[in-house]
């Protein structure tokens, strides 16, 4: 099958922002630009609205076809924290299968078994089934000794490891991040260091090691210093975040707002200030949606007793596209954040628009107006701390591989 892509905004990572067309045949992009338009293709009038690759999340706790469809995600890192736990190829194998064709899961194995911080899982098995990374899930692994084996490990088998930066020393069962805020509503709080503390010493076995590590979500300015000090050194770190520490503080959590209870929690506006500059300086590599709802059951708790988690995957594109706007990143910089790293981590050749890439694509308008309203999500829930925010940026149309996928029910 041939189908060409014509007057179309392309955004392209490598290729920067320009106007011109795209074509494709069995599923990969062959020509980009002016190119001679076959007689037997199909062709696509985007109408000049931006034409971009479809975008990877790295990092979800559960599958959402429909909300990834509706947010331009078609591929997922899949975090290992599912039930059963992802520790076993078995497991592993049929996470990669069940989102098929539409939306492509790459499962990142628990480093541990049962992810419990102690005995290594069968980490080369778990790659060889289709894991493209290995991960502490949710929580920190404590031993560092354990540690610094599944680092090993990990670089050995050439995969990352995807870690989340909390002392579980520090944070116990702390729900907001000390400060004004935690102290008026009394929760209980941990101390921002306990994600600097984390990333020091992941970083200092990463180092030691030559292991590849990602830290999900990086949060605070003293976690932003240790990675670009890392990064001048050489170490193999890259780095994550969401919109939600980017566009929110720990403020958002006023009058115990359940959707603002996340992991890590909000912190401090000095902190959102750090995270908005490592985004402009690229001290972060990847902005992903966190995609981890939770229904009412859930949330219409006491604060402390709630679970944490938003659902993100239908907002990532709009409010990540609020930084280009405030001139943070250029368009095509943006995407490097939402989809050339993201697949770079999970050892992926995908993201950009160069010829002989996968012809995953997402059409969008960047300057569509909507209100964010968790009612309305296609999502398995909709609580999002951005319920009521104006945005801008809306997903037209998606292809992976070349094919159409169609939107989900009205």
């Amino acid at each position: 099958m041939k189908r060409a892509f014509l007057n179309a905004s392309l955004v392209c990572p490598v290729g920067g922002e320009r106007p011109g067309g795209l074509l494709v045949e069995d599923g990969t992009i062959r020509a980009v630009g002016n190119f001679d338009l076959p007689s037997d293709a199909e062709t696509v009038d985007c109408g000049g609205k931006m034409l971009a690759p479809a975008l990877v999340d790295l990092g979800v706790f559960k599958v959402d076809r429909a909300a990834c469809r509706a947010g331009g995600i078609v591929r997922v890192g899949l975090m290992p924290d599912q039930s059963p736990v992802l520790d076993d190829p078995g497991i592993v194998q049929r996470a990669a299968l069940i989102g098929k064709p539409d939306l492509w899961i790459h499962p990142i194995a628990a480093a541990t078994r049962g992810l419990a911080g102690a005995d290594l899982a069968e980490m080369a098995i778990c790659a060889s089934a289709g894991a493209r990374a290995v991960g502490t899930g949710r929580g920190w692994i404590a031993d560092a000794g354990v540690m610094h084996r599944a680092l090993a490990y990990a670089r050995d088998l050439d995969v990352a490891m995807v870690v989340h930066a909390e002392d579980g020393g520090l944070i116990g069962d702390a729900v907001a991040t000390a400060g004004e805020t935690a102290t008026r509503l009394g929760l209980p709080a941990a101390p921002a260091a306990a994600e600097a503390l984390a990333i020091a010493r992941d970083l200092m076995l990463a180092e030691e090691t030559g292991a590849r590590l990602h830290i999900r979500q990086v949060t605070t300015a003293g976690g932003f210093d240790l990675v670009r000090a890392a990064k001048r050194r050489g170490v193999p770190v890259t780095c994550g975040i969401t919109p939600a520490h980017l566009h929110l503080s720990d403020i958002a959590m006023s009058d115990f707002r359940t959707f603002a209870h996340l992991s890590p929690p909000l912190r401090a506006e000095s902190d959102r200030r750090a995270a908005l500059a490592a985004v402009a300086d690229g001290t972060i590599d990847v902005i992903a949606s966190g995609h981890d709802p939770q229904g009412p059951e859930a949330k219409r708790l006491p604060f402390a007793d709630s679970a944490a988690g938003m659902a993100g995957a239908e907002t990532l594109l709009p409010l990540a596209l609020m930084l280009v706007r405030d001139g943070l990143v250029t368009l095509p910089a943006l995407f490097a954040l939402l989809a050339r790293n993201p697949a770079a981590v999970l050892g992926l050749d995908t993201g950009t628009l160069e010829p002989g890439k996968p012809a995953d694509l997402l059409l969008f308008d960047g300057a569509t107006p909507w209100r964010i309203s968790g009612d309305s999500f296609v999502a398995s829930a909709g609580n999002t701390p951005f319920d009521g925010l104006p945005v801008q940026g809306r997903v037209l149309r998606l292809w992976k591989g070349g094919r159409e996928i169609a939107p989900p029910p009205a």
